[in-house]
């Protein structure tokens, strides 16, 4: 079996590693020249995402471009901490920050150093049993084709061109770093603040920068085409003059910003075909405030090269993946779009972190 990848994000890179892992040849084929290595801002991968990468053995990389967060703070507007949480769940290793540029990075050349070929510049326009057709008028030929090209999937639409469209979840999300240490720190923990407007939230890496994201309410479209400054500006008249750190952190922050409208897929009824499947976002984005996006999507890439391995031919194997994956996502991505509603603050998450994938388990066709 040959299988096309479709997108060089985590989820595609990493689908390429485990399915080569399984014994299944694998090409990825990223749409951008850079292989999105520019995109995005900053992003944690959790217990249950490490999890999954350490099912493959490619823990490694992101270990060495992340840091380690201990547990986080829930803090009132008015400065009050009403919670704490630990992350140490019974050693389980977890969880990393890092930018995502990292991410991206360390996870291709990982798979690069592995045999993996990696085809830039590839977008994708259609595509048939078999084959996948590029805008640059190329091809790529395979058994299977696999949708790991993100929120706005091609494969999505050619598999069911009556899938819903992405969700707007009502939130401009804007992250940024600065590296001005004399800022209020928040060593090896995620410090997140409510705030009477927006919501906050911000970790300390071991050189004393400072990550920060802010959640900001706003309508579908409202902001589009902000400059870095801009957005800067947006997150920072969201909480000038409450006695928080956040407009403080805002302020002493440079250009490193990168700011969005957050949209998510609460359900796509249609994951597969004979010959096509969805992985990661692509099947079912969440929105950011449950920070389990990335490590959803290794989950899919490790447990879909687990189906293919053990089952008899592609339509089982997208079967029991399906089966296998299906409840757990939507159940991620509903709880995630309560709390970023603020209809509740999802404090029981043992169900996610504590996810294990055994690499050697057979995966059955029931």
């Amino acid at each position: 079996m040959k299988a096309v990848i479709i997108g060089g994000g985590i989820s595609g890179t990493v689908t390429a590693m485990a399915l080569q892992r399984a014994g299944i040849e694998a090409s990825v084929h990223e749409a951008y020249p850079s292989g999105g290595e520019d995109a995005g801002a900053f992003l944690t991968i959790m217990h249950n995402g490490m999890d999954a990468l350490r099912a493959i053995g490619a823990e490694g990389p992101v270990n060495e471009n992340s840091f380690a967060a201990a547990g986080l703070e829930l803090v009132t507007p008015d400065g009050r901490t009403v919670e704490q949480r630990s992350f140490d769940l019974d050693g389980l290793a977890g969880p990393r920050t890092l930018t995502r540029a990292a991410m991206y990075r360390a996870l291709q050349e990982e798979a690069i150093s592995r045999g993996i070929t990696f085809e830039r510049g590839k977008r994708l326009v259609s595509a048939t049993p078999g084959v996948a057709r590029f805008e640059d008028g190329t091809v790529a030929e395979g058994d299977i084709l696999i949708g790991a090209d993100g929120l706005r999937s091609v494969v999505r639409n050619i598999i069911d061109p009556s899938c819903p469209p992405p969700r707007s979840t009502g939130l401009d999300v804007v992250y940024g770093y600065t590296t001005d240490t004399s800022v209020p720190q928040a060593p090896s923990l995620y410090r997140m603040i409510q705030s009477l407007h927006a919501f906050f939230g911000y970790t300390s890496a071991p050189d004393g920068s400072t990550y920060w994201f802010a959640r900001l309410p706003t309508a579908e479209g409202v902001r589009s085409g902000l400059s870095p400054a801009e957005w800067r500006t947006a997150a920072f008249v969201a909480f000038d003059g409450e006695p928080l750190p956040a407009a403080e952190i805002i302020a002493s922050t440079g250009d490193e910003v990168f700011g969005g409208h957050s949209y998510d897929v609460p359900s796509t009824p249609v994951w597969s075909n004979a010959s096509m499947v969805l992985v990661g976002d692509a099947a079912h984005a969440a929105s950011p405030a449950a920070g389990q996006g990335a490590s959803m999507a290794l989950e899919d890439s490790v447990v879909l090269a687990q189906c293919l391995r053990d089952l008899p031919d592609a339509p089982t194997a997208f079967a029991a993946y399906e089966r296998l994956r299906r409840a757990r996502v939507e159940k991620l991505v509903a709880g995630s779009a309560a709390v970023s509603s603020g209809t509740t603050s999802d404090r029981d998450r043992n169900w996610l972190y504590q996810h294990h994938i055994e690499w050697d388990a057979t995966i059955s066709r029931a």
